[in-house]
Order: structure tokens, then sequence, then C-alpha cells
């Protein structure tokens, strides 16, 4: 199986010349996919060429991952240079240069994360924001309780002073990264990742975004809430049965305190909803965007 089969590829440079890895296709309403962690772009292999059937589909790497690089973060400021904030903007100068001023977007896990920052930040680009297996890092990290930690230990690894958690998955990339989930993804989609993984940098910017989580990340949400910032544009809201959010969250009510159109279900899956039930996936993205 060749991914993206007709896809354009190139770089475009995102906020301070941040180089973002893009891949391109389709005609109809702008509509850029934004992966998680520990993926790349290639989490929409299923998804995005079928979307790209009735939309222009844009899928970029976030900054870090994949094929994008990433700046060199501060020791004084963990996170600061792959907070959300940053990443969506990333992804608003990647529209604009490919011609996408206004356009709709949908993101899994991190890079929910980034859409409903990009909405929050930008609102004036977005049309329609659909987000997969997240509620705002505000929400998320609330109340954690011991059961919490215990499902989320990969947050609060990720997320401790360089170089911890960069030593830690040096020892065994493979097992800590994929050894839980490898059979969820396809053959071709797991390699992307695992080479993603070996490049250089890869890894220290992975733990730089969780770091953001715990800073950066939390101030902005918190800040918006105080404001009473909220999100205008459209919402769907999807997530996996057998995902720790709809375990943990009343996904609608939590977004409903966010957005004033929320909409959305659980779907009968796991967290990697795009891999795991890609029909149901494009389904709902389809019928949600058009």
């Amino acid at each position: 199986m060749v991914l993206f089969e007709g896809f354009e590829t190139l770089t475009v440079p995102g906020a301070d010349g941040v180089p973002v890895h893009v891949r391109t296709a389709g005609q109809g309403p702008s509509l850029l996919l934004l992966h998680g962690f520990p993926q790349t772009h290639a989490m929409w292999h299923a998804v995005a060429p079928r979307l790209a059937e009735d939309f222009t589909v844009v899928v970029t790497d976030l900054r870090g991952y994949g094929a994008s690089g990433g700046p060199a973060a501060g020791a004084d400021r963990p996170g600061a240079g792959h907070s959300k904030r940053a990443m969506a903007a990333d992804q608003v100068r990647v529209m604009a240069a490919l011609g996408h001023e206004r356009f709709s977007l949908a993101g899994h896990d991190r890079g929910a994360r980034c859409a409903y920052r990009l909405a929050l930040d930008h609102p004036e680009r977005v049309e329609r924001l659909a987000v997969l297996d997240v509620v705002p890092t505000a929400n998320a990290l609330a109340d954690i309780d011991a059961e919490g930690a215990r499902q989320l230990w990969r947050w609060f690894v990720l997320g401790q002073p360089y170089p911890v958690p960069e030593r830690l998955i040096a020892a065994d990339p493979e097992g800590f990264l994929f050894a839980a989930h490898r059979a969820l993804f396809a053959p071709e989609a797991l390699e992307a990742y695992r080479a993603a993984v070996a490049r250089p940098g890869v890894v220290h910017a992975m733990c730089e975004d969780y770091r953001a989580m715990f800073g950066p990340d939390l101030a902005h949400d918190r800040a918006d809430q105080r404001a009473g910032r909220r999100i205008g544009a459209p919402l769907l809201a999807l997530w996996g049965k057998r995902a720790h959010v709809e375990a943990r969250h009343d996904v609608l009510a939590v977004w409903r305190g966010w957005a004033d159109d929320v909409r959305g279900r659980a779907l009968d899956c796991g967290h990697f909803l795009p891999e795991e039930a890609p029909e149901e996936t494009y389904a709902e993205l389809r019928a949600f965007f058009a």
C-alpha cells in the first residue's frame, strides 16, 4: 500500500521560519487535518484520500514531529517553543501560503489541542472544527486522581524536565512509544512513525510538546477561561468508547463549556479513531464539514 498516493508533497515555512512538512490533494472547501502522538500525518492515510474527493485536504506534521522542523527550546522556558499557540501559528501560516485564508480543521490528540487553540487564537480563520478524543487541557488536567494518573502516566513522564524522559525513551523507543498500540496501525503507517522518531530531535520535540501542556498550554487555557473567551465555530467532538476520555469526562458537556455549537458522539473503538474506525471517522467528518 502506498500512503497518500496522488498527494503533492512540499515544505512550507511556519511561524518563526520553522519548516512544516505538508501533503495536499483534492478540490473544494479547504480542510486541514492534524495528527496526534506518537504519530505523524500518516495517521490520516485511510481518511484523507477519501475526504479529498470532496475537499481540498491539507495534512501536516506538527512542529518537531515527522519531517517538520522545530525550534530549540530554552532550558529556562520548558516547552515554550512547542506550545499549541506556536503550533497553531504554524498551521495558519501554512494554510495562508497555500491560498487557504479560511478553512475547516480536524485534529486528533495533540493535533486536536493545536486545533482548538487555533480556533481560539484565530477565530477569523476557522469555518468548522472537529476534535478527536480530547477535552481541553485545563479540563484534562483538573482533578486527576490516582487512577487517572495511572492511566495517563505517559503525560507525566513526558512532561518531566530535560533530559529525563529523553533518556528513558532512548533506552527503548519501540517499547515506550509503540508496543501497546502497534497492532492498531497499518504496517506502512507504523513504519513511517518509527522512521520519524529515529530522526534526531523528534523525541525531544515530543517531550517539549508535553512540557508545554503543563506550562504555556495550561496557562493559555486558564487565561481564556478567565476572560470568557469561547470558540465561535461549530464544533464536532468524537471520541472512542473504549478510551480514557469516555471514562473520565462528559465530553459534550465539557466542550459546551468552551463553544456555543457542539455536537458529537463516541465511536466503537479506542483512542486512535482514524486508524481503528476509519469508516465511521470518515463518515462523521464528511457529514460535518459538508
